[in-house]
């Protein structure tokens, strides 16, 4: 497999949430329901509601269980857009947990989950991780940019129609910005959505990586250990959380850093933590890519990451073309 193959399946990445995670992506670079302000991934590039199968379910598979290699502690259905808009998503799930005993996770906006077909397709999954950004209308038109058809209250009553129907585990992340939703009254708004939503996991969560536009601001961690305690029970803040996972020796392989950073920008310690190498091995081959043009670095709140220099990885359909 050469350096610009076309794949699906991408990682494992190092999750602050969910430990070694084994990425699938079902939608092409940036189709959301959501251009959000924050996103690491830069700008929607097609702004859709539309579920179809933008991807090939039969490649997906066939990926995916040739990196089961890897050993991830979930297989986490996410990416670069939003996975719900996937229109065979339950079909799938359903073949996953088929071919592996890895649970499987569905991280998303929740913006679909008021449409009742989404949920039953959801909620085949062990674990569900959906967002909540905003506490009100103008915060989620704001923070979001939701396609029109997406209103504030449909996306609110859908997370709570998921918890009455599903009994796996959910897990509800509050993202909080900076001169935004990161004041006391906002916080207890969203307190008040979560107790009603009822989750079995409230995690708080804030800018990590260079978000899509500069005032999407991220919040101490000392301001979210005081805002989780607005929460019944206490929320968990994920955004300062250390991984767990451990290095170790071995190879790396160029194909398997591209197909990471063509997700999302990445320092060192990212790539070396998801592909479980040596940093210095990996800050090696990340040079080397460097010198050859094939990725570049960049500073954000005092870390070097580096990303991807080229287009982005195509999973097909007939979305529009997203800029690098």
């Amino acid at each position: 497999m050469n350096a610009s193959s076309k794949n699906y399946v991408f990682g494992p990445v190092p999750s602050r949430r969910i430990g070694r995670s084994l990425g699938v992506d079902l939608v092409p670079f940036k189709t959301c329901t959501y251009d959000c302000i924050y996103c690491q991934l830069g700008s929607t590039t097609n702004l859709t509601v539309e579920r179809k199968e933008w991807v090939p379910m039969d490649a997906v598979l066939e990926e995916l269980k040739r990196k089961l290699v890897c050993n991830p502690n979930y297989i986490t259905l996410s990416g670069s857009g939003e996975p719900t808009l996937y229109s065979r998503l339950g079909e799938l799930i359903e073949h996953i947990q088929a071919m592996s005993g890895v649970p499987v996770a569905v991280l998303t906006n929740g913006s679909l989950l008021w449409q009742k077909d989404v949920r039953e397709e959801v909620a085949l999954a062990d674990l569900v991780l959906p967002s909540l950004d905003a506490d009100e209308d103008d915060n989620f038109q704001f923070i979001n940019r939701p396609h029109p058809d997406i209103t504030f209250g449909q996306m609110v009553e859908g997370l709570v129609a998921l918890r009455r129907e599903f009994t796996g585990q959910y897990w509800l992340e509050v993202f909080l910005l900076g001169g935004y939703t990161a004041l006391e009254t906002n916080v207890k708004r969203l307190a008040a959505l979560a107790r009603r939503i009822g989750p079995d996991r409230v995690q708080l969560n804030t800018v990590a990586r260079p978000p899509t536009e500069d005032f999407a601001l991220a919040v101490s961690p000392d301001a979210l250990r005081k805002f989780a305690k607005f929460f019944s029970p206490a929320a968990d803040v994920i955004a300062d959380r250390p991984s767990r996972l451990r290095h170790k020796s071995g190879k790396l392989h160029p194909c398997a850093v591209l197909d990471l950073l063509r997700r999302r920008p990445c320092t060192a310690e990212h790539v070396a933590l998801g592909l479980g190498l040596n940093r210095l091995e990996v800050l090696k081959g990340l040079e080397s890519l460097v010198k050859k043009n094939q990725i570049e670095t960049y500073r954000h709140e005092g870390e070097v990451f580096y990303r991807f220099i080229g287009s982005r990885p195509s999973t097909g359909g007939d979305s529009a073309n997203p800029s690098p």
